[in-house]
C-alpha cells in the first residue's frame, strides 16, 4: 500500500485532507501545470519539461492523476503505439485554484519565513 492509499484510507470522508493528498505531493501540481501550458503531450515530453522526476514517479502520477480524472490518456492505435496525456476539464478548473495558492504563497513567503526565525530564536 503506497502513501497515498494510506491517507485515503485515514481521510476517506474528508474532502480536503483526500484531495489535498492526491494533488498536494511533489510532483502531481507540477504535471498539472506541464500540461497546461504544453497540451496533448507524450509521456517523453512530459518527462523532458519536468527533468527530475523519474520514469517510475512519472507514471505513478500520471495513472494517480488519471484515475482522479484531471487528466486524460489517450492511446492512439498506430505502430508504434502513441500515447497522449491531456488536461480534463476537471483538472483545468483545478489551476486557477492552485493558481491563487502560489499567489498568496509568493505575498506570504517573506513574513512566515521572518515568523519561523522568530519562533526558533524564542
Amino acid at each position: 500500500m503506497n502513501r497515498n492509499e494510506v491517507r485515503d484510507a485515514l481521510f476517506p470522508n474528508c474532502p480536503v485532507r483526500n484531495v489535498l493528498s492526491r494533488i498536494g505531493d511533489k510532483w502531481s501540481m507540477l504535471v498539472l501545470f506541464t500540461l497546461e501550458a504544453n497540451q496533448n503531450q507524450r509521456f517523453k515530453e512530459l518527462q523532458r519539461n519536468i527533468p527530475d522526476i523519474s520514469q517510475k514517479m512519472l507514471t505513478a502520477t500520471l495513472k494517480m492523476l488519471e484515475s482522479d480524472r484531471l487528466v486524460h490518456r489517450e492511446a492512439f492505435p498506430e505502430i508504434p503505439p502513441r500515447v497522449e496525456y491531456s488536461l480534463t476539464d476537471k483538472g483545468e478548473s483545478l489551476l486557477p485554484l492552485i493558481d491563487n495558492l502560489l499567489v498568496w504563497a509568493s505575498e506570504n513567503m517573506n513574513d512566515i519565513m521572518e515568523s519561523r526565525q522568530r519562533y526558533l530564536l524564542k
